[in-house]
């Protein structure tokens, strides 16, 4: 075989092709260097499909660890959901005290209590990154505010949130509950 019939490539075939005798090569050129030839394509697709395997599996991997961290992050999501009620009926029972009733020797360790009560569970939605909206005065955000109501309302801008009806709560970065807001109107 001549070095111009020689197939090129490869140099372990190469290497290995060396100690064949010549008349052996020569006997078969054609249907060696096509056998060469799709050996060497079978190599590649082998080594494409390998790739790819790595790349899926590095992929899952990935998204696997990222679920994990989320599932680590927002396991707390439906107890806090629930722990909100009890946040806001704190809240509604010491609003509907009169002034008047808290100055009452009687009820000043009530009241106290109370209070204590929603700073500890403020304290516990601190401790697991869940944060009150802010709402009055600033312009409706659809993605933290839900809209009950429009209010007429020549002190504010078209679209900013002038009550609170409800609060909202976000956990880290996601909503956990919208503010229930009144929005101003222009007046009629």
């Amino acid at each position: 075989m001549t070095d111009d019939t020689k197939p090129q490539g490869d140099p372990a075939v190469e290497a290995e092709l060396a100690g064949v005798p010549e008349e052996l090569l020569d006997k078969g050129t054609d249907q060696l260097g096509d056998a060469l030839a799709q050996l060497r394509g079978d190599l590649e697709a082998a080594k494409q499909e390998v790739l790819y395997a790595k790349a899926e599996t590095q992929n899952v991997r990935r998204r696997l660890e990222k679920d994990i961290q989320d599932a680590r992050a927002y396991a707390a999501t439906g107890f806090a959901r629930d722990i909100l009620s009890v946040s806001d009926n704190l809240a509604r029972a010491l609003d509907s005290i009169p002034a008047e009733l808290r100055e009452d020797d009687k009820l000043k360790n009530l009241v106290a209590g109370i209070e204590a009560t929603g700073r500890e569970i403020d304290k516990a939605f601190a401790a697991h990154g869940i944060s009150r909206i802010a709402a009055v005065g600033l312009p409706l955000d659809p993605n933290q505010h839900q809209a009950m109501i429009e209010v007429p309302s020549a002190d504010a801008e078209p679209g900013t949130v002038i009550q609170e009806l409800q609060a909202g709560y976000m956990i880290k970065d996601r909503l956990l509950r919208p503010a229930m807001v009144a929005v101003a109107k222009k007046p009629d």
